[in-house]
């Protein structure tokens, strides 16, 4: 018997009606079935592993699905019930066929980076956190941060510098459209290996946005003396406070996030309607 958890955003128009219509076709299939709805904060840690998750909502919906799936590496089937998205793909309409598609394995999965952050405050690992667009470090007041960042580990490592700004985005190839576009970061392909490290609002124009390898390991220290709070923001949906001193190593997950039918095509054809690129086809 296989196994489907139904992620489902009841904030979305339909989304109760659709998971009951899914849920009862998985039954009909001998799917075992777990049902989260949620309307305002998202608190669920699964307990078990299933073979499948269907993401009931728009693209934070997916990205909340994906974090809970980091560990089981279940593919996410997203459907959209939102706006035109970047990563949510399937028309509810058309969940079924698709569906077929993948039970015959005849339809296109996309593998997307997800990023792993272990923080470590007073010698100790406090928390690991997982990100499918982006980790963000930030202030809580309206002052600026001191943040030393280094790549590499052990004697290999290497700083890059002391970073004075509003904070820093880590974030993944999905994630360049999110936080990190805004921020003036480059727009990669979502199925490309790389991280970026993007400064917001940095105290000097020479502080640019990087590109690295995504076996790259990057230390992110938060300095002992502070003018505000520090947050880590996890996808633009979790929080952890951060301490003065407390260091943030972020390396590439060991799973990767297997989205279905979210392939290039429609990232591009998304990106395309976005950014209003007009006089570029649709080919």
């Amino acid at each position: 018997m296989k196994s489907a958890i139904l992620f489902v955003n009841l904030n979305r128009n339909n989304a109760e009606e659709l998971s009951k219509e899914i849920k009862k076709e998985l039954e009909r299939r001998n799917f075992r079935i777990k049902l989260f709805t949620f309307a305002s904060e998202q608190k669920f840690n699964p307990e078990d592993n299933y073979d499948l998750a269907f993401s009931l909502g728009g693209d934070g919906t997916v990205l909340y699905a994906a974090r809970a799936m980091a560990f089981s590496g279940a593919p996410v089937f997203p459907v959209n019930l939102g706006t035109l998205g970047f990563i949510a793909a399937i028309h509810p309409d058309n969940w079924l066929n698709v569906f077929e598609s993948w039970l015959d394995n005849n339809i296109s999965i996309s593998k997307r980076l997800m990023l792993e952050a272990r923080v470590e405050s007073g010698g100790s690992n406090v928390k690991k956190m997982h990100c499918l667009n982006d980790f963000v470090i930030s202030s809580s007041g309206k002052k600026m941060l001191r943040l030393n960042v280094f790549t590499g580990s052990g004697e290999k490592a290497v700083s890059i510098g002391q970073y004075r700004a509003d904070g820093l985005i880590t974030a993944t190839p999905t994630g360049s459209t999110a936080y990190s576009a805004a921020a003036g970061g480059p727009i990669l392909d979502p199925e490309m290996e790389a991280i970026i490290l993007n400064p917001i609002c940095p105290f000097t124009i020479s502080a640019r946005p990087l590109i690295l390898p995504a076996d790259e390991t990057i230390t992110i220290e938060v300095e002992r003396i502070q003018r505000c709070g520090v947050i880590l923001t996890v996808d633009g949906q979790e929080t952890l406070t951060l301490e003065p001193g407390d260091r943030i190593v972020v390396t590439a997950s060991s799973r990767p996030c297997s989205l279905i039918a979210s392939d290039r095509s429609i990232f591009y054809n998304a990106l395309k309607t976005k950014l209003s690129w007009l006089g570029v086809n649709n080919a």
